[in-house]
């Protein structure tokens, strides 16, 4: 899978860059070594407050705006309508563009049902080109396109070989929404990088880990938004349409299955209780 087409015809990018968790006074820099490696797709939120440097490396670019697919997010704190609105409209001031590609439910948590109308209403006003949530389950995501105008384009799920996501998978193809993976490298929990299964696959390629990674999920036909500070890992990330894993390898990572998130529960009570909470802004 070379690119993705939306479920409204919008064109996403198969591979992209995710800035999660990387200091606000280094996220330009590495914005900017991303997209002088050849990314177009950048993933960024309202809780990772670095919009503004991810727009300023747009900008600084040189590059026109449309040749970019920037996501950004709405956190909890914000779905009611209003608050929605003007959250969308503080991280469009933030990173200084005039529309957003992709608008992401952040969490399936609060009156996201409000949020959602909010986001109807701004990608029906040209502001957004597709809207989507995170980290939604087969039955919450169903519940919520079953009873609302536009379809979310996107869900974006913790995917990687210790968690695959095989039913949610099945689904979202079913129905017609796009699979992308958050966490694809499992944030390095399960000691992934020595993973005996991995990394005979990548020794037959000539390939690294991350790349053998990147390259199961992509032929699910699964977006990924891999992280990094380092440009020689960028450009590793980033050319993974030049090799094949066989069906026989796309079977041996199948067997790395758990069943649960290393990362986190979001069926546990306090889990659920402290990003439901949890307050970015006054």
């Amino acid at each position: 899978m070379k690119d993705a087409r939306l479920n409204n015809g919008v064109m996403m990018p198969a591979i992209g860059f995710g800035v999660f968790q990387i200091p606000e006074n280094e996220t330009e820099r590495v914005v900017s070594d991303a997209i002088e490696v050849g990314y177009r797709m950048f993933d960024t939120a309202a809780s990772y407050f670095n919009e503004e440097q991810v727009g300023n490396a747009i900008r600084r670019s040189g590059i026109g705006r449309e040749e970019f697919f920037i996501t950004t997010k709405l956190w909890v704190q914000d779905y009611e309508y209003e608050d929605a609105l003007r959250a969308f409209d503080k991280s469009l001031k933030l990173l200084g563009l005039d529309y957003i590609d992709l608008y992401l439910l952040h969490k399936p948590y609060g009156n996201y049902y409000a949020a959602w109308r909010a986001c109807e209403r701004l990608y029906k006003e040209g502001l957004i080109r597709a809207i989507g949530v995170t980290s939604f389950s087969n039955e919450r995501l169903q519940d919520l396109f079953l009873h609302n105008e536009v379809k979310p384009a996107v869900n974006q799920l913790e995917t990687h070989p210790f968690f695959q996501q095989q039913a949610a998978n099945a689904f979202l193809q079913k129905e017609g929404i796009q699979h992308e993976a958050w966490a694809p490298f499992a944030e390095g929990q399960n000691d992934i990088w020595n993973n005996p299964v991995l990394k005979a696959i990548a020794e037959n390629h000539g390939r690294t880990v991350g790349q053998v990674v990147l390259r199961w999920l992509n032929q699910r036909n699964i977006v990924v938004i891999p992280k990094t500070v380092r440009k020689e890992r960028m450009i590793e990330n980033f050319n993974i349409l030049d090799f094949t894993l066989t069906e026989k390898e796309m079977a041996a990572i199948a067997t790395l299955e758990t069943g649960r998130s290393p990362i986190y529960d979001d069926m546990d009570l306090a889990t659920v209780r402290g990003i439901g909470l949890h307050k970015i802004h006054e």
